[in-house]
């Protein structure tokens, strides 16, 4: 799982700008920010790159999934 959606959205950029960006189509960055694909490791460090944050703040911690199924 990512968190791309929500950091497009908190430094309010769109899909359209991140595709033209990473040089990819809107299909398959679409398909990243609905998270029914996951980007490769080097292209999610280019996200990170683009977008200005650090690669951890684009993934959902598999602790905090394992925490939230305790709960």
């Amino acid at each position: 799982m990512n968190r791309i959606k929500e950091v497009l959205a908190q430094k309010g950029c769109s899909q359209t700008w991140l595709c033209e960006e990473l040089d990819k189509s809107y299909n398959m960055v679409n398909s990243y920010v609905q998270n029914r694909r996951q980007p490769r490791l080097e292209v999610l460090y280019e996200i990170a790159e683009i977008l200005d944050v650090d690669v951890k703040d684009l993934i959902v911690s598999n602790r905090t999934k394992k925490k939230n199924k305790r709960n």
